[in-house]
């Protein structure tokens, strides 16, 4: 009853609402409730938020913290404008360099971080930073540089570091050779031997992994940058890690590395060397010398294509008249370099590769040498040298050689002498004392019984010298006898010059004398051989072997004239060339050959025999020299009937027998071969080996006779001094050849396994060019495997040499020149240069393809055959031709091993730095970056292995 009235009452109300208010008042009620919710609520808000903020004003104070500045600060920078960012440029205080140097940074800035940087921000703020960190480097760089004197580095570290490379070079094929032929044409072999050696040499250091690893390579830049940069930049800029190695990459990445890849590169030298002398010709000899000299396949191979290339081209040329002849001549020339190429690879492919010296010492065919030639030539008197001290007759060659230096100083006294005494200056009795001391010094020496060791002479004649040296003055002439004895000996008994001719010291000796040809290249199964003067014209039908060894028993006639003359035009040069034809006969048989001479071959020729026979002097004469109208038809053709008359003048039989000596020098002329011109007149001047007194003496008396009165007297004090030369001079010999100890004691380190920084000798450090010059010398030509008396003589024409061209001025000149290479004109030009060469036209040069091998190949050839060109004459003659063919191709094969071209840079690099910062002990740096050196761990291995049995006794 109650649910129902609820119900009934609740539908009577619904139903008189809606009759009240109508169908829509339900909608009208339920937006009044809904607009009275939203009402109360909009007032809850406004009311709680104005009490909040009357709540926090209060509280502000008092308890919570303050809100932070940096972010308003931050976002109102961020609202600004860019503003225009200003560089200093200052770099070194020369506008000259700093001008080039920015443009380096700014370009290493455009390809190594903008190009990637200004996808990522367009904010040049952290450009800007590390623009400003290179740029404070480079200030300090600079002022270190200033401060640093460049002179010692320049003449004394560089060239100490260049000679012990070269040291380690040779040491290390020399210890391929003793392995056995088959190690020689092995690289990777001459690189682990090289750094094997390196490590004996050096002990605390050694480069084989940063020359040989690129990723040890590049770890060892970016530490060495990352300490240059600790040292240059500000403590601040260091600590920023992310600019430090952006700045770090750029360095050993982009600059560093890419640098030292292209001065290593064996091409890159090769093609520096060509251009270094490319004002020399070629020559076709020297050429053909290399080709046969080389023990590269690839050389050979590459050249060998070439010429077949250019064969083919000749070939397929059609051409009539006289350039045909011209292209047979090039097709023959071609054809034979082919040949020689050919015989070449199929030796070095079969392994019988052979050695001259021994082959010619077995072949019993060798050019005679007189022996007085050898005693007045330099390279060949320290061969005999060796030999004699050999046999034990090595007091006999010194007696004569101290005779002769002894004859020159009582010569030049007595001359001196007469000159004072013209001049009313009376010094008779010390003169006198000085000459009878110098006697009697060689007579105690080597003829005494005191002596030793003793020349073994006629006890008559040196009895009859004691008595004379004891009641007469000496005179020059006062050891001729004994002298003369002495030769004599030396060249009749069969221990001393006939057993020479038969050693092979004999054999090494024409070697060097260039008299020893390669018999492997006389001729071919074919017939066909090697033409000396220039083309391949056939067989050779002589050979200098053949022709200074006739047997004197035998009937040879050789007769010669000049059949026809011709003017030829080499590389721009024009010259008068005459054609010779030589008949020889023998009783067995008969040899027609041609050879081609320069008016200039035979001056020489002649300069040379009337050297050593002044009697043809007076009966031989050549016709004179015309600088004019020289090429004139007429003129030729009374040259060349002048000619003729001296050649029949020369060969005439009595001429030869006259002077039996002669004929080799005729024959040498006569040969089908390239005349080897001797001595020129620069070498002429400066001979002063074999008898080192005798020009100086002379020159010294003409100019004390020229010199006024004051001067005159004080040369004449100087030449007073000479008196005890000859004694002097026998000590100097025995010292070299009896093991007398040095003045200067050195270390008792093996010599070969040092560096060569130390001192050369007492009087040469201070003579910078002396001493630059005797340290190369001594390492490309290895003048200590030799004997010290042509080492003594070659500093002493070194020394003559620079005094004769700059006096005492000389060490001045050489720092002038090193300040002129510091200055800011040349650095400024350095940083073009390396500016162009890494950016050519502002862009950055693209990576150079890698030459193809043929080619590259080739450019060895030429830079080898120029290398040969350029060395002259002269040193032929005082170190001997073999010795300087080999020192020269052995500083060539140096440089063709990029991991040895490595340590060289980078050798270079440590003393530089060494130097520039000496407070920052670099040495021990460098010491410890290389300490992971697998060659330095078993070096010392080694070393502990072979002292710990010593330790445990």
């Amino acid at each position: 009853q109650t649910s129902l009235s609820i119900w009934g009452w609740g539908s009577l109300g619904v139903v008189l609402f809606l009759v009240t208010f109508g169908p829509f008042a339900i909608f009208y009620f339920a937006f009044y409730i809904l607009c009275f919710v939203g009402g109360g609520f909009v007032v809850t808000l406004l009311f709680g938020k104005s009490n909040s903020e009357k709540y926090l004003e209060q509280c502000e104070h008092s308890f919570l913290p303050c809100t932070s500045v940096g972010i308003p600060k931050c976002i109102e920078e961020m609202k600004r404008e860019a503003r225009p960012i200003k560089i200093d440029r200052r770099l070194t205080g020369a506008n000259i360099i700093d001008e080039p140097l920015q443009q380096v940074i700014q370009f290493s800035l455009r390809d190594y971080v903008q190009y990637w940087y200004y996808t990522l921000s367009d904010d040049e703020s952290f450009l800007l930073e590390i623009r400003q960190a290179l740029q404070y480097a480079l200030v300090q760089f600079s002022a270190r540089s200033k401060e640093t004197d460049w002179q010692p580095y320049f003449t004394t570290r560089l060239v100490d570091d260049f000679g012990t490379h070269l040291r380690v070079f040779r040491k290390a094929q020399q210890r391929i050779a003793e392995k056995g032929d088959q190690m020689k044409d092995q690289a990777e072999e001459l690189v682990d031997t090289f750094f094997e050696v390196e490590v004996e040499m050096e002990k605390e250091v050694c480069r084989d992994l940063v020359c040989t690893s690129p990723k040890d390579e590049e770890g060892f830049l970016r530490d060495l940058c990352e300490v240059l940069l600790y040292i240059l930049l500000p403590p601040g800029d260091f600590q920023n890690k992310i600019m430090r190695y952006f700045v770090r990459e750029i360095l050993s990445r982009g600059i560093l590395l890419p640098l030292i890849n292209q001065l290593s590169d064996p091409d890159y030298i090769n093609q520096y060397v060509i251009w270094m002398i490319r004002d020399s010709n070629c020559n076709y000899e020297a050429f053909m010398n290399i080709i046969k000299l080389s023990d590269n396949i690839g050389e050979l191979e590459a050249v060998k294509d070439k010429a077949s290339e250019e064969l083919q081209y000749l070939r397929s040329l059609d051409t009539a008249g006289d350039d045909i002849n011209t292209i047979k001549n090039q097709i023959n020339s071609l054809l034979y370099v082919i040949k020689v190429c050919d015989s070449r690879i199929q030796r070095l492919q079969s392994g019988k590769e052979i050695d001259t010296v021994k082959l010619a010492a077995n072949f019993g065919k060798l050019c005679t040498v007189p022996l007085d030639h050898i005693l007045v030539d330099n390279v060949a008197l320290q061969f005999f040298m060796d030999y004699m001290q050999q046999t034990g007759g090595q007091a006999h060659l010194f007696f004569w050689m101290t005779v002769e230096g002894y004859r020159v100083t009582a010569q030049q006294q007595l001359e001196v002498l007469q000159s004072r005494q013209k001049d009313g200056k009376h010094q008779t009795n010390q003169t006198k004392g000085l000459l009878r001391a110098a006697a009697f010094g060689v007579y105690e020496q080597y003829l005494s019984e005191k002596a030793s060791p003793r020349v073994n002479i006629d006890d008559n004649l040196v009895a009859k010298l004691a008595e004379t040296l004891n009641h007469e003055d000496p005179t020059p002439e006062i050891f001729d006898d004994i002298q003369r004895k002495v030769y004599e000996l030396m060249l009749r008994d069969e221990r001393f010059y006939p057993s020479f001719k038969q050693n092979v010291l004999y054999v090494r000796m024409l070697a060097e004398l260039d008299m020893l040809k390669d018999p492997s290249f006389r001729g071919s199964d074919d017939g066909e051989g090697e033409s000396f003067n220039g083309s391949p014209t056939g067989s050779i039908n002589l050979s200098l072997d053949d022709l200074s060894n006739v047997p004197s028993d035998e009937t040879v006639q050789l007769h010669a004239y000049i059949s026809d003359t011709g003017v030829c035009n080499d590389h721009g040069k024009t010259y008068a060339l005459y054609a010779i034809t030589v008949h020889r006969r023998n009783p067995n048989s008969e040899e027609t050959w041609k050879t081609y001479r320069r008016y200039s071959d035979f001056h020489d020729f002649h300069m040379r025999i009337t050297e050593q026979f002044e009697n043809l002097a007076n009966i031989l004469k050549l016709p004179g020299k015309k600088t004019f109208n020289n090429m004139d038809r007429e003129f030729l053709e009374k040259r060349k009937k002048d000619l003729n008359a001296y050649l029949q003048l020369l060969l005439n039989p009595e001429m030869m027998k006259a002077s039996p000596a002669l004929a080799h020098y005729v024959y040498d002329f006569l040969e089908n071969k390239a005349y080897s011109k001797g001595k020129g007149d620069f070498a002429r001047k400066m001979d002063t080996f074999v008898n080192p007194l005798r020009n100086s003496m002379r020159n010294v008396s003409n100019a004390v006779k020229s010199l006024p009165d004051s001067l005159a007297e004080g040369m004449t004090k100087m030449s007073d001094n000479m008196g005890k030369m000859s004694e002097r001079l026998g000590q100097d010999i025995k010292q070299s050849f009896f093991k007398v100890p040095p003045l200067i004691q050195k270390t008792y380190s093996d010599p070969d396994h040092c560096r060569v920084a130390a001192p050369i000798d007492d009087n040469v450090d201070d003579n910078i060019p002396l001493r630059v010059m005797l340290l190369l010398m001594d390492e490309v030509f290895d003048l200590k495997e030799r004997n010290q008396w042509l080492r003594r003589n070659i500093k002493n024409l070194l020394q003559q040499l620079i005094r004769a061209t700059y006096g005492d001025t000389i060490n001045r000149k050489i720092v002038d020149h090193v300040d002129w290479m510091t200055s800011p004109e040349q650095v400024a030009d350095a940083v073009k240069r390396f500016r162009d060469a890494f950016w050519p036209n502002g862009i950055l040069a693209e990576t150079v393809p890698r030459r193809d091998k043929a080619i590259r190949m080739r450019t060895r050839v030429a830079g080898k055959t120029k290398l040969l060109e350029v060395m002259p004459d002269e040193l032929k003659h005082i170190i001997g031709a073999e010795t300087t063919r080999k020192g020269i191709l052995r500083v060539f094969e140096m440089f063709q091993h990029a991991q040895l071209n490595k340590r060289m840079v980078y050798v270079f690099l440590e003393r530089f730095l060494e130097t520039l910062f000496p407070q920052n002990k670099f040495h021990e740096l460098f010491n410890k970056l290389h300490s992971r050196s697998k060659q330095m761990q078993r070096y010392k291995q080694r070393l502990h292995s072979t002292q710990a049995p010593s330790l445990q006794k």
